[in-house]
């Protein structure tokens, strides 16, 4: 008897691989404004102190804290985990509400970590949205 069925079938992994090549870049992009973000707390400590507030170091450091955890989850989510596409959405889904919420306490934190907020709510849903569709649009043959 003879297996029909191709080699590149049945090393494909179980989720989309369009939608995630997105993923994979905005984490990329998380990671590089999670970083910023704390060397700007940095250089603001020293420049202008009132602007690098404990609140705004709480949230530099939890942000850190995703940026570590984030690739990871995402590293396994390009190797075809389907657990590990649903840890990225559901930890972008929570990035996303914490920030919002965060951005809308009035004075608690300053100006322009707002603005560094609501730039990480924005691409939280963007990367949840692609790691949805992801999880939903699975390549042929596997469905």
């Amino acid at each position: 008897m003879v297996n029909s069925v191709e080699v590149d079938e049945l090393d494909r992994p179980a989720v989309g691989l369009a939608p995630l090549t997105g993923v994979r870049r905005l984490v990329g992009a998380y990671v590089a404004l999670a970083l910023g973000t704390l060397v700007a707390l940095a250089v603001m400590a020293v420049v202008a102190p009132s602007s690098a507030t404990s609140e705004a170091w709480g949230h530099a450091v939890v942000v850190a804290a995703f940026a570590i955890v984030l690739p990871l989850r995402t590293r396994a989510a390009l190797n075809g985990s389907r657990t590990r596409l649903r840890a990225v959405t559901i930890i972008g889904c929570v990035l996303l509400v914490v920030n919002l919420v965060e951005a809308a306490l009035p004075g608690v934190f300053p100006p322009w970590m707002r603005v560094e907020m609501l730039v990480v709510a924005m691409m939280m849903l963007t990367l949840a949205t692609l790691s949805v569709r992801a999880r939903r649009n699975p390549p042929a043959g596997r469905r």
